[in-house]
């Protein structure tokens, strides 16, 4: 019970899941594809990816916060870090999206084995940022609903899926921005 005495109703959140993850999975495989904006020339596009890299590391602050928190059992602290690496991750998504709408694509210059790590680093970093669009939304979703046990299952999966990609996407902007 809540504290107006009123029994607590579990929502489907289900749909919302897999409508946003296609939704935006979607959109970011589409630009992919795109050969970006011809004479874009309203500000210095590169900002984009700084500002990407900057909420990746924002990102990647906020988790640690709240797996710390989350340890010493503090869970309004953890939930506030989760919900500041919510924010971060979508204010990431805007610039990532923007940015490559508007600029053709950047191909990677470095040779032998930095390119190999680059490569694993940016194709893993790919991946697996798709796979935390619905991890973490279900994360979330089993928080609300007051599914502790479910919640934990899944974000023994989440957690450092998102620390990873949050890190490698820091990476992968420092290893291409030599070539913007």
């Amino acid at each position: 019970m809540n504290d107006n005495s009123k029994p607590f109703k579990k929502r489907n959140y289900k749909p919302w899941i897999i409508s946003l993850s296609i939704i935006l999975i979607g959109a970011v495989g589409v630009l992919a594809g795109m050969p970006g904006a011809e004479n874009f020339d309203a500000f210095d596009l590169t900002i984009l990816p700084l500002l990407n890299a900057i909420f990746n590391s924002f990102t990647f602050l906020f988790l640690v916060g709240a797996l710390i928190a989350i340890l010493k059992k503090k869970y309004k602290v953890h939930s506030r870090f989760i919900y500041a690496a919510f924010v971060t991750t979508f204010l990431f998504l805007i610039t990532y999206v923007s940015y490559h709408a508007l600029a053709p694509s950047t191909s990677f210059g470095g040779e032998g084995f930095i390119a190999g790590f680059y490569y694993f680093i940016l194709i893993t970093h790919i991946f697996l940022a798709a796979a935390i669009v619905p991890l973490a939304l279900t994360s979330v979703a089993r928080a609300w609903n007051r599914e502790y046990e479910r919640h934990k299952k899944i974000v023994h999966w989440t957690m450092p899926i998102w620390l990873y990609v949050s890190v490698t996407g820091v990476l992968v902007y420092i290893l291409i921005s030599p070539y913007y």
